[in-house]
């Protein structure tokens, strides 16, 4: 007779130490992941913890680190379970000239590896290594906040590349309309991308490849996940508690450090246009009344010492405070891990070097990073409804459904959201960091989105006005992680029924009162407070 299975333990994030080197979120940011959002929280003392030692610029430390990994990709193994064809043919044309990473998610030169792929492919065939970018008039709701943010990291991008002597190449237009050509004209021999699990940019991909010549292989690689969405999981996960379990058994595999992107031998014949970047963005079809933001510097340099900043001066309170507003505990990473200017997987080697120090802001930083940022993206590859009522589980459009014609307790249209002009000063401050600020702190985007619930005709015009407003004004919209964060406060993804009540059904609940047992709601009440804003 078998013997009774014992319940297997969950690894903590230092296993595998031997294979790597010395804010995925529930939250749209990934930066806020407590959902047990009623109830007193515990009090805890802070804990006394080590000093963190000095050493050299994270930047520098990074770059010797990828020199320990290995001289370049071409001494590296490369686990090619992070590569999937998209076209039939797999073999490298012959007689060609060049190589084209297409960047569009990922985009920075380090830490990539869709970058060191492409780069592999080259050094193996001799040949010179392409970057293209296809910039677009318009995506989704973005506004001149995130266009000029990402505009700002491509230009440090393309000087990167020039510095590496691989040319970088911004095209304008739809990817469909611009690669086939470029392909042509270059003669290139094979295309790789990265990956994004939105419906925009997989439509992108399937209109590149049905443009193709047959003879010009086309792959992806998932350069934004450690294990790369189509291996963590075959199918759409219930939960967390559902994908943690695989994701943890693959760290080994696929938690390793990167090798640099480095100086190509092999010159290309052409070389890259030059660039005038005030005309690319002069260009964009984008509301411009959204202005960019002063706090958030664009690319990867600016964004590694976002982190560096985190590791040493935040991080150690963020398993105590990173529920509360008022508190410096955030990564506050989000905007560079959206654009792709800084990798997710470099983020989370640096934070797992301080666990002896500060164990449980660590665990909490990769629950969050790594496994509910991955939920994010395996919802959304495989649910092609993630940003509508009809993607929730059937017991929540059930309960929905049949409290949709309850009474609202208020009423407000989508430009009173969008003012911040509502009867709850607390939602209206969050509301107002967002407009002002292009992020809102991650426990107050779980409130701010079922307050919208709360107070709209409909699920369906909730997750509608809460998506928009989201997408809008915060710089990391549009984005998995966005979708998922919507869905959950809305529709219960990723969550479970609770005690039935009008308007929300068996929906979470969250009210002002459990906000006032977990901060100072004044006192951030009082930093947002709509005089400060006022022109």
């Amino acid at each position: 007779m078998p013997q009774k299975r014992k319940k297997r333990k969950e690894p903590a994030s230092g296993d595998c130490e031997n294979q790597v080197e010395g804010d995925g979120g529930t939250s749209f940011g990934s930066e806020s992941g407590d959902k047990k959002t009623e109830g007193k929280p515990e009090e805890k003392k802070p804990k006394k913890t080590a000093a963190v030692a000095k050493g050299p610029p994270l930047t520098e430390a990074v770059k010797a680190s990828r020199l320990k990994m290995a001289p370049s990709i071409a001494e590296f193994h490369f686990n090619k379970k992070r590569v999937r064809m998209i076209s039939e043919n797999s073999d490298l044309k012959e007689g060609a000239q060049g190589i084209l990473y297409w960047m569009s998610r990922d985009q920075r030169v380090q830490d990539n590896w869709a970058f060191l792929y492409a780069q592999r492919l080259a050094l193996k065939q001799n040949l010179p290594l392409h970057v293209a970018f296809c910039l677009v008039p318009k995506f989704l709701e973005a506004t001149i906040r995130q266009f000029g943010f990402m505009l700002k990291g491509l230009k440090e991008v393309a000087e990167e590349c020039q510095e590496l002597s691989i040319p970088f190449h911004l095209l304008i237009g739809f990817a469909k309309d611009t690669l086939p050509p470029f392909v042509a004209k270059h003669n290139i021999a094979g295309v790789v991308t990265d990956f994004a699990p939105l419906r925009v940019p997989m439509q992108w991909v399937q209109e590149v490849q049905e443009r193709l010549p047959p003879d010009v292989p086309f792959v992806q690689v998932d350069a934004h996940n450690v294990v790369p969405c189509w291996v963590a999981s075959e199918k759409q996960e219930y939960g967390a508690r559902t994908i943690r379990r695989k994701i943890h058994d693959r760290l080994c595999e696929f938690l390793t450090g990167f090798p640099p992107v480095i100086q190509h031998p092999h010159q290309a014949a052409s070389q890259a246009e030059p660039i005038d970047w005030d005309a690319c963005s002069a260009s964009l079809e984008v509301d411009r009344s959204v202005p960019e933001v002063e706090w958030a510097k664009p690319g990867s340099a600016a964004g590694l010492l976002v982190l560096g900043e985190f590791v040493q001066e935040r991080l150690k309170f963020f398993s105590s405070d990173r529920n509360n507003p008022n508190r410096a505990a955030l990564s506050n990473l989000s905007p560079w891990f959206h654009f792709g200017q800084v990798s997710v997987q470099r983020a989370i080697l640096e934070v797992r070097k301080h666990r002896t120090r500060c164990r449980e802001s660590v665990e909490a930083f990769i629950e969050e990073a790594l496994i509910r940022r991955e939920l994010a993206d395996n919802f959304c590859f495989y649910n092609p409804n993630y940003d509508k009522v009809e993607g929730a589980y059937e017991w929540a459009k059930t309960t929905l459904k049949l409290h949709a014609t309850d009474k609202r307790p208020h009423l407000y249209t989508l430009k009173q959201l969008e003012e911040g002009k509502t009867h709850d000063q607390l939602w209206n401050a969050a509301q107002l960091q967002m407009v002002h600020e292009g992020k809102m702190h991650g426990f107050l985007r779980m409130y701010w989105a079922k307050k919208i619930l709360e107070w709209t005709n409909s699920p369906e015009e909730a997750l509608k006005f809460s998506i928009y407003l989201n997408d809008r004004y915060e710089l990391d919209g549009r984005d998995p992680n966005g979708y998922v964060g919507c869905m959950w406060s809305v529709c219960g993804i990723h969550d479970q029924g609770w005690a039935e009540r009008a308007v929300f059904g068996k929906i979470r609940y969250m009210n002002y009162a459990g906000c006032t047992k977990k901060f100072d709601v004044g006192q951030f009440e009082r930093k947002y407070n709509p005089r400060k804003f006022a022109k």
